[in-house]
């Protein structure tokens, strides 16, 4: 099947202004320095990079290559390994990555093979030997490899090869291994685009100008693609860009608190900011914290240009407190972030076990924190955009053995389109692929969304 991945105006450099070389660049960025790929993006295609002249076509290219290579990684190195006498593994990493960039293109990007191979050799340079193996071994691929993959498929190996071990076996032990395949399987392909609608905007956009459908809560859904500032409505502030599942958390606490409609919101880890929006939207007084300059730079551009007021504060959430108790906290903690594997698909091989215990305790002093903010009675909502028990769970289990919170489960009528990810103790666990496929026009908008975690508390 054609991986479908687009462009995303970030940027990129690379050893010469050529698409595939730029890809080899940054997959080494990525896989051998640890970069993420929205970093890998941002220095490629920097103004003073070489790459800066590529035109937007060469550069989505050169991210889709990158972006398939993460995605289908375990199948793209299982069938590499019936190519080879002997492992490359990371011993030689460029020619590795060189066979990656090849295998995607033949196997999964329905590159013309001739096309595939001979750009692929060139990356080699002047080393003759490995020239004549990627070529070798790309054209056995042209041959066999289709139906190795056909294969992987066929016998449910693929999810399973495209996600490290310790995740695969945590999902597993979770939800059983009929959802984790299924979690993985919407890893594979690019997340499409889902857009909040601005309540406060003097006019709205309609679904048919943005080529989009309505989701049962609200949220508009298209097919990704191109700049998101050419959008119709987007310099209007009528929208802006929020995952389906993202929404659910505000409007969480915004229900809880309907029965005081000016009570003050404290947005805790806020940036990027959809939440902050949501809530700003409404007539509640909003603060938005964040330890990131940067990120919170990018809230209040965001906040002007939807013409939303907040007050943003740079601190250690752990370490600040507000001038008085305030009525709800939305705590989305710093997490692993294995819920945005479609969107991030280097996130699946940088993540570790130990990076998930670290952060678990990490979370755990936030909470402490969020708690001692609410004014008795207030409300706390907890949220993670992870798939880790251990970042949502076992730290919801934890809350509702304090003496000083009071669980409030969630109800289906509070989540529209999730009602299915509401969990026996009144948590809401939501899973990749949640929110169904579906039709619009000619064009079938794919299935999809974050994975979260999300559990409701009111302060005693």
């Amino acid at each position: 099947m054609k991986d479908h991945m687009t462009y995303n105006k970030t940027k990129n450099p690379g050893p010469k202004a050529d698409a595939r070389a730029v890809a080899l660049h940054m997959l080494g960025r990525i896989i051998q320095k640890k970069h993420t790929l929205d970093e890998a993006l941002d220095e490629a295609f920097a103004v003073d990079a070489p790459a800066a002249s590529l035109e937007a076509r060469d550069r989505g290219f050169a991210r889709l290559l990158v972006a398939t290579v993460l995605r289908r990684r375990g199948q793209i190195d299982d069938v590499l390994k019936r190519c080879l006498s002997k492992p490359l593994k990371e011993a030689d990493p460029r020619l590795l990555n060189i066979l990656r960039l090849g295998a995607a293109q033949i196997l999964f990007l329905e590159t013309p093979p001739h096309a595939a191979v001979n750009s692929t050799v060139s990356l080699a340079g002047k080393h003759a030997s490995q020239r004549g193996l990627i070529n070798a071994i790309l054209r056995r691929l042209d041959r066999e490899g289709r139906s190795w993959v056909a294969e992987q498929s066929e016998n449910g190996a693929a999810e399973e090869l495209n996600t490290p071990a310790w995740m695969w076996q945590s999902w597993c032990e979770a939800w059983g291994v009929d959802a984790a395949r299924q979690v993985a399987k919407c890893h594979a392909f690019e997340a499409p685009l889902d857009l909040t609608m601005n309540p406060r905007a003097e006019a709205a956009v309609l679904p048919t100008e943005l080529e989009a459908t309505e989701l049962p809560n609200g949220s508009l859904r298209r097919i990704a693609g191109g700049r998101i500032e050419d959008l119709p409505g987007y310099e209007e502030g009528h929208w802006w860009v929020q995952d389906v599942s993202a929404t659910l958390p505000a409007n969480l606490l915004l229900n809880t608190l309907k029965d005081n409609p000016q009570g003050t919101i404290i947005d805790l880890c806020a940036a990027p900011g959809g939440k902050t929006a949501q809530l700003a939207a409404t007539d509640h007084p909003v603060t938005a914290v964040d330890l990131s300059s940067k990120r919170l730079q990018r809230l209040s551009e965001n906040l002007t240009r939807l013409k939303l007021e907040a007050t943003v504060v740079k601190a250690d959430l752990r370490k600040w407190q507000p001038e008085t108790p305030v009525a709800g906290v939305l705590l989305d903690a710093p997490c692993s972030a294995t819920g945005t594997i479609r969107r991030h698909p280097d996130a699946a091989w940088s993540k570790s076990p130990a990076e998930v215990e670290r952060l678990s305790t990490i979370q755990e002093g936030l909470v402490e924190a969020a708690v001692e903010m609410l004014a008795p009675g207030g409300v706390l909502i907890y949220c993670t955009c992870s798939l880790q028990p251990e970042e949502g769970e076992v730290r919801a289990a934890a809350m509702r053995d304090r003496t000083d919170l009071v669980h409030l489960p969630v109800t289906p009528d509070e989540a529209p389109g999730f009602e299915g990810a509401i969990t026996t103790t009144g948590d809401v666990r939501i899973l990749p692929g949640l929110v169904a496929s579906s039709d619009i026009g000619e064009n079938s908008l794919p299935s999809g969304n974050d994975g979260f975690f999300i559990t409701r508390f009111r302060k005693s």
